[in-house]
């Protein structure tokens, strides 16, 4: 069976997650214009779900809870999405990447609307694309160094329940709403980058995908080559989104390999590339691929919930200290 639908069915879950997604944050919006209208507009519950987007947050709740055995209450969905998310990539590759973090999947967008547009995505040349490769893993070895290694026990416990961590997700939320002419410069240079190169923000800069990527090494679902069924049409590489030798592999070991399927999907000869388990004879469909990451990370919620790690413990009395006017 051709795996070309694979394509359509990975798009799909991603503008799932995305339509999602910004529905959290309407209904986060609508939930901090309550406090600060003084209550003029209608209440909303505030959308748990929101706190992934606080990943520096989950990482302090990552240390206090090796430190004292138990997950803070102030954005304990933080840490379960972040968990979910390494759980994903140990299991399926970066497929958090391709299938469900809006930004990947608002940078595709960009970078095939760039391949329309010029008929061509560029590719730096390969010295250059390992020096910015390199970014991301200085800023991931940042946060987890001055994280995980130099803040002190109680700085820890006093950030995590000062009330600037308690509104991190309202500050990001406020980050959006008043771009400053800095920020807003920032994001168009990233979005106009992204349209002749494929994912810049997520191949150079994102900390978290760098996380992801060097988890996803010890992934037991790789993309396998079968050298006697290639035709050496060397499509799979033109086609990753990662500027992966797909061709010249016979598995993509590579932490940058976003577990997307489309060297899988665009091969030109039936059998050639397939996701397969370690030791190559146990191939995994798209289908079932598909549905053990939505499975996997969904369960990561509701774990978080059955075992009471996902609702905030800041009372609607604190919001609105926090958020009055």
């Amino acid at each position: 069976m051709s795996n070309r639908y694979m394509q359509p069915l990975r798009i799909a879950v991603q503008w799932g997650f995305l339509l999602f997604i910004l529905y959290l944050g309407v209904q986060f919006y609508r939930f901090v214009l309550y406090f600060r209208s003084g209550g003029a507009s209608s209440f909303v519950t505030r959308s748990d779900g929101i706190e992934g987007f606080l990943p520096i947050s989950a990482l302090l709740s990552l240390k206090e809870w090796i430190l004292s055995g138990s997950i803070n209450p102030v954005h304990p969905a933080a840490l379960v999405i972040l968990l979910t998310a390494v759980g994903v990539s140990l299991l399926l590759k970066r497929s958090f990447c391709s299938f469900i973090c809006p930004v990947g999947t608002i940078s595709e967008i960009l970078w095939k609307s760039g391949y329309n547009l010029f008929r061509r995505n560029l590719q730096p040349p390969r010295w250059l694309d390992l020096l910015l490769r390199g970014i991301k893993y200085l800023l991931l070895l940042f946060f987890l160094y001055f994280i995980l290694y130099a803040m002190q026990d109680d700085q820890v416990k006093a950030f995590v329940y000062s009330d600037y961590n308690m509104t991190a997700d309202v500050r990001l939320l406020d980050f959006f709403l008043h771009l400053t002419g800095l920020s807003l410069g920032i994001v168009l240079v990233l979005a106009i980058l992204s349209l002749p190169l494929r994912n810049p923000f997520c191949r150079f800069l994102c900390p978290y995908g760098a996380l992801l990527g060097l988890v996803s090494l010890m992934s037991p679902v790789k993309v396998t080559r079968e050298a006697k069924t290639c035709v050496s049409c060397d499509v799979c590489t033109q086609v990753c989104p990662s500027h992966i030798p797909v061709m010249q592999k016979e598995r993509i070991h590579s932490e940058e390999c976003v577990g997307c399927w489309r060297c899988v999907s665009y091969c030109r000869a039936e059998g050639a590339l397939t996701m397969k388990l370690v030791g190559r004879k146990v191939a995994v469909s798209g289908v079932v691929f598909t549905l053990l990451v939505i499975g996997i990370f969904w369960g990561g919620t509701v774990l978080g919930k059955a075992t009471g790690h996902w609702h905030t413990a800041i009372s609607i009395t604190d919001y609105a200290r926090l958020l009055g006017p």
